[in-house]
């Protein structure tokens, strides 16, 4: 049997013990210990399994991980999402739209800390859609603000997702933090822009609320100061060359704890609670990694993601159009499952296709983050939309679906512009 049929069955296993619902990391690790056993022999296959993973998860960026979701546990519970949401809406509150609006910047604001779709989606959509819901908002701009917002989580640093990205590519953390900051702002912008206008369309949608007085904004702005001031020691720390990315996140734990402290936030029980989740988020992301490593190493032997470059490469069609074929992929892969998943099972296929295709690999990372989140809001799947769906019983599919509907325009307009400027990426480095 040729090594490009292997290669092609194995990826075929893969996707099938995937819907079989087998977690991803235990199918990449099967589907790679397996074909290795096939393709060399068992005393090679081990070696990868001792030596391969224990290189990869002994590595001291990988404690970048763990210390970047401890820092957001604590400030989650520092009741960051609250704040932000009530000083956003005393800031903008009077507008039309402004609650969809506050929901977009307290997704964004949030995004910063957890890292993660379904987390932003979840923890804002629960104090954001009571409050849409009281002020008479239209029920399908409240649930695709919320679940278009929560999908800033995995694009916006420190992003979980961008860090295995940077590791399973081997690029610089901090580059792929620093180069998704203006496309995630423009997303931002590109979302608001979104709710001005159907809300201008149809005043009905997005009813304007109070306006605030002055004392009342300028108060709202406590304790969030002390987190903005926290995100910019951290992230200008690292894109200034005072700290690596690890000890950026070591800063901001020690940051946030003391943040926590000084709110009389932090007790035992908080601490413990922050640890438990971190583990556990911790432990499924190196699970992810460790798959990813032998998968990884059976693709390699295999030669495909090599050919499949060079059968790209050599197709004649403009780069351009290779590469939305590329990112299409993405849209459909984001829309069956969960993000960092799916690029951790494509990155080792395609990232060698757009290195053939004369792309730069921080534009490249960027891009399929935003393309593959763009897939948590996408229908059929849509983990996004049955979330939100989930916190609110009145809320119909339909209705949902309708609503990210809205967002999947300006997420479209975003990749285009960054498919057409590269330099939007890049211009930072």
């Amino acid at each position: 049997m040729s090594m490009t049929l292997v290669a092609l069955l194995g990826v075929l296993c893969l996707f099938l013990l995937i819907l079989l619902k087998m977690p991803i990391s235990f199918a990449m690790f099967m589907v790679g210990f397996f074909g290795m056993l096939y393709m060399t022999s068992p005393i090679a296959a081990y070696n990868v399994i001792s030596s391969g993973i224990w290189e990869q998860l002994s590595g001291y960026s990988l404690s970048v991980i763990p210390l970047f979701i401890f820092m957001g546990e604590l400030l989650f519970r520092s009741g960051i999402t609250e704040k932000i949401f009530a000083a956003a809406y005393a800031w903008i509150g009077h507008f039309r739209g402004s609650m969809a609006t506050t929901t977009i910047l307290s997704s964004a604001g949030f995004a910063a800390v957890s890292g993660s779709n379904t987390a932003t989606a979840a923890t804002v959509g629960t104090i954001a859609l009571p409050e849409m819901k009281k002020f008479g908002y239209n029920r399908a701009l409240s649930a695709g603000s919320v679940a278009a917002g929560g999908t800033l989580g995995v694009i916006i640093p420190p992003s979980s997702v961008l860090i295995v990205i940077a590791l399973q590519a081997e690029l610089a953390i901090r580059d792929l933090f620093l180069a998704s900051i203006v496309p995630g702002l423009i997303l931002v912008v590109l979302f608001i822009a979104t709710i001005g206008l159907l809300c201008r369309r149809r005043p009905d949608m997005g009813p304007a609320g109070v306006r605030s007085s002055w004392s009342t904004r300028w108060r709202s702005l406590k304790g969030v100061i002390e987190i903005g001031a926290l995100f910019t020691l951290v992230l200008g720390g690292l894109f200034a060359g005072w700290f690596t990315s690890t000890e950026a996140a070591a800063v901001g734990c020690i940051g946030a704890m003391v943040i926590t402290l000084i709110q009389g936030k932090l007790s035992g029980a908080v601490l413990n609670e922050a640890i438990a989740n971190a583990l556990k988020s911790s432990a499924m992301i190196l699970m992810l990694v460790a798959g990813a490593v032998i998968f990884g190493r059976f693709l390699t032997i295999t030669r495909l993601p090599y050919m499949v470059g060079e059968w790209a490469a050599a197709l004649p069609l403009p780069a351009i159009m290779v590469m939305a074929c590329i990112l299409l992929i993405y849209v459909i892969g984001g829309a069956l499952m969960d993000a960092m998943g799916f690029l951790i099972i494509s990155i080792p296929i395609f990232f060698p296709v757009a290195l053939a295709l004369g792309y730069d690999p921080i534009w490249f990372g960027v891009v399929v983050c935003i393309v593959t989140s763009m897939g948590a809001i996408t229908p059929p799947v849509g983990v996004n939309a049955f979330i939100v769906k989930s916190l609110d019983a009145e809320l119909r599919m339909g209705e949902t679906f309708r609503g990210v509907g809205y967002f999947i325009p300006p997420y479209l307009l975003c990749i285009a512009l960054l498919l057409v400027l590269p330099q939007i990426v890049l211009f930072v480095l």
